[in-house]
């Protein structure tokens, strides 16, 4: 019998995470969700945890792109050019501007917070 799994949440560390948060929700639509001690955003149906970097705990810097084990997330959009021209104006970096990879699939790429790589894209129903 196979293992049924839904996603619950990504965790990610920052050292603030008050202003990853807020770019979550003032670039992607997140919405930054509060409890004792802890900072989530809700984002496309999906929970991320935002974890601060405290006291000694040391960590390592982000790795260089590309590199092995978690590269990327990806988040769907509808009209990926309007969404890149919104975003760009906003001053987001991208990494990949926007580009048709296949028939019906669009994608970009933009760094986030502590340089966390999103793609973001969109994709033609008719071509899925």
């Amino acid at each position: 019998m196979p293992i049924a799994v839904t996603w619950d949440h990504v965790h990610l560390r920052s050292p603030d995470p008050e202003t990853t948060a807020a770019w979550l929700r003032d670039i992607l639509g997140g919405e930054i969700v509060r409890a004792p001690g802890r900072i989530d955003v809700n984002l496309g149906g999906a929970r991320i945890f935002i974890a601060p970097l405290e006291g000694d705990n040391a960590v390592s810097p982000p790795p260089p792109h590309p590199h092995q084990g978690l590269d990327h997330f990806g988040l769907t959009v509808k009209d990926i050019d309007a969404v890149a021209a919104e975003i760009k104006a906003k001053g987001v970096t991208f990494t990949r501007e926007p580009t048709t990879i296949r028939p019906g699939v669009r994608i970009c790429f933009i760094r986030g917070p502590e340089g966390i790589s999103v793609e973001l894209l969109e994709r033609d129903k008719k071509y899925t």
